[in-house]
């Protein structure tokens, strides 16, 4: 996805602003970070940005295998948001990470009847569920990240300092990336499976993968 950058965003909210402030008192700098904590204006926009990204991770991995990406297994936003931020603390970026909901998981350990074996008789809306759980987590990951971003160039006294503090924020890389879920629809008769294809569109995720049936 391409964002805006500080200096056209504090431009334009400037512009609408030209005292510096809202008539509520918000000031325009406060109304710059928020546009930028808030990476995405809709669902859609996250299911658009990460087919992009398989898009070219696929094309990445056609021309050349060495450039496989890795699908880290999760059952709860917490878990995602702590694995990508590790995952970037580590290598610095988080290209090339996606995460994994495996149907296990969601079998075993977050369906409302207890843990269940995988055998697809958890309720069909858990997966769904999970991925908005997993979404929320990570862009609550890039909120946090983006505000301490803003708090150093708050606290920048130089305008070498202010100038390194907005690189920081242009460069920002989000710790949104896609979801690889198993369309497991809960005792996945066909009536099932297309409520839970359904379900998966407003839920932010197309990017799924058919199993064979368990039962």
């Amino acid at each position: 996805m391409t964002r805006k950058t500080y200096a056209q965003l504090r431009a334009e909210v400037a512009a609408r602003y030209p005292s510096g402030q809202t008539a509520g008192g918000v000031s325009v700098d406060d109304i710059v970070q928020l546009k930028l904590q808030n990476s995405y204006d809709t669902h859609l926009d996250i299911a658009r940005d990460m087919a992009r990204v398989m898009r070219a991770d696929m094309a990445a991995y056609d021309a050349d295998p060495s450039k496989f990406t890795q699908s880290l297994g999760c059952w709860s936003g917490f878990h995602a948001q702590q694995m990508i931020k590790s995952v970037k603390r580590l290598r610095g970026t988080a290209k090339g990470t996606y995460v994994y909901l495996s149907g296990w998981m969601v079998a075993g350990l977050r369906n409302r009847w207890g843990h269940l074996p995988d055998q697809s008789m958890h309720e069909k809306t858990a997966v769904a569920d999970l991925i908005a759980e997993i979404y929320t987590s990570l862009r609550q990951a890039d909120e946090v990240a983006i505000n301490d971003l803003f708090k150093v160039l708050k606290a920048a006294r130089t305008e070498d300092e202010q100038q390194q503090a907005i690189a920081a924020i242009d460069g920002f890389e989000s710790h949104v990336v896609p979801i690889i879920a198993d369309i497991d629809a809960g005792f996945g008769n066909e009536h099932a499976t297309y409520l839970l294809a359904v379900d998966f569109h407003p839920e932010l995720s197309r990017h799924f993968h058919r199993e064979v049936s368990h039962l």
